[in-house]
Order: structure tokens, then C-alpha cells, then sequence
């Protein structure tokens, strides 16, 4: 009788992100991705012009594509850093400012175990497992420092933030690691994550649809659910293949 030899399954990586205007004048939000060739590191990127004018737009495009670019070779806060310094050096207009999250992902096929995750303001990422939803970020906003010293704050809170690209010094910068092993890695404007609850944003993630067409769910139940500003979403998934 002849046997097949049992070949490992490795981890793949698959991405892919939506993003909509809504009814504001300019869609202000960015994306960016980017992989070193050398390493192999991937780092994805979700950032959030303060604003709706041209010059948040162009500050989230520049932040977004500079962390990417940067963060694969010099971990998620010193890509947020670099993006700081291109910002200063290319935009003296204090309004010219964003917010955002970024996720450096080890090169697929290696021992390296962990996400590196960096972020200023109230993007967000999140991490789906296959059995539970997991927030790690924390929103540096108005809100989010009341509630911490146990004072419920007014909605209007929420969307002051306290902390962004042009602003931070290192130390406020947010930092996690997270497991690089197979499930779903969300990254999200305050479009989305604002009108939606970790029971919607569960929902939505366990359906198990291919990438885009999860990053095209959260932003449309985001819309139903009555967002009025940018909306913009990337899914990362890890898959056993």
C-alpha cells in the first residue's frame, strides 16, 4: 500500500479594502499597503484626514503611504514616526493633519509569531480569531480619556481626538502585538466602527466571505446604520493553506 506524505499547511495572507465618501465633499480616508521584497514583511494601513478638506485628504494619503513603506523595515511606531516627519516637512498648514492604524505582518513561512500594530487617534483594528472578536486599539479621544477616570462623556466626545500624525510624541503613540497565526485582521476609519457594535462587526467577519467582499460588508452596514462620514475598512486574513 503506498502513502502520500503528509506536506505541512503554512499560513497565506490575503487582503483587500473598501472605502466610501458617503455624503461628505471628499473621501479623506486612506489606505496603503506594502510589502518589503527583501524581508517579505507586510504592513497595511488605515488613516483618517482631520477634516473634510483637501489638505486632510492629502495628509492622509501621504501618512498612509509612508508608515506602509516604512513600518516593514522599522516596525509599526517607527513607520507611524517617519510619517510624522514627511508630514512636517512637506505640509506646514496645521490643518494638513490625519489619524491612523498600522499592522506590520512577519513574512509568511517563518517562526515569527506576531502582528505589530501601531496607532494615533481613534482608528481602530481588530482581530477575529474564528471563536471571538478582540478590539486592540483604544481610541485616544476626548471620550476615551473621561471614560477612563469614570466620567460617561457626550457624544460629540467621541469624534474630538487627543492624539494624530502631526501631534504625537512617541511616548502617545498606541502599541500592541497580536497573534500572526490564521484568522481575520480588521483595520477601520471611524466611518465604520462608530455605527457598528462588536456583535455587528462579528457577524460580519465570521460569514467567512473572501476579504473584499468583507471590507465591502462593514462599509455598507456602516452606511444602513446611518454613518454620514468617510467609511473605510482593510481585511487581512491568514489562511491555512
Amino acid at each position: 500500500m503506498l502513502t502520500t506524505p503528509h506536506l505541512p499547511l503554512k499560513v497565506h495572507t490575503r487582503s483587500d479594502a473598501a472605502s466610501d465618501r458617503g455624503p461628505r465633499d471628499i473621501n479623506a480616508d486612506a489606505v496603503a499597503t506594502h510589502t518589503d521584497e527583501a524581508s517579505g514583511r507586510m504592513a497595511f494601513v488605515v488613516a483618517d484626514g482631520v477634516g473634510d478638506h483637501l489638505l486632510a485628504a492629502r495628509a492622509a494619503r501621504l501618512s498612509a503611504s509612508t508608515a506602509a513603506a516604512q513600518a516593514v523595515r522599522h516596525g509599526a511606531v517607527g513607520g507611524l514616526l517617519r510619517a510624522q516627519q514627511e508630514l512636517l516637512a512637506q505640509f506646514e498648514q496645521p490643518k494638513a493633519d490625519a489619524v491612523l492604524v498600522v499592522a506590520v505582518f512577519p513574512p509568511e513561512g517563518t517562526d515569527e509569531e506576531t502582528v505589530d500594530i501601531a496607532w494615533v487617534g481613534d482608528c481602530r483594528a481588530y482581530r477575529w480569531n474564528g471563536r471571538v472578536l478582540h478590539q486592540i486599539t483604544v481610541d485616544h479621544t476626548l471620550a476615551e480619556f473621561w471614560r477612563r477616570g469614570g466620567v460617561e462623556p457626550s457624544p460629540r466626545l467621541e469624534h474630538m481626538v487627543t492624539d494624530s500624525v502631526r501631534t504625537a510624541k512617541e511616548s502617545d503613540i498606541g502599541r500592541a502585538r497580536v497573534g500572526a497565526g490564521p484568522g481575520r485582521l480588521v483595520l477601520s476609519s471611524d466611518g465604520v466602527h462608530k455605527l457598528l457594535d462588536l456583535v455587528q462587526i462579528k457577524g460580519i467577519l465570521a460569514d467567512g466571505v473572501r476579504a473584499g467582499d468583507t471590507a465591502n460588508a462593514l462599509v455598507t452596514a456602516a452606511r444602513t446604520f446611518g454613518s454620514r462620514d468617510n467609511a473605510t475598512a482593510i481585511v487581512v486574513d491568514r489562511l491555512l493553506l
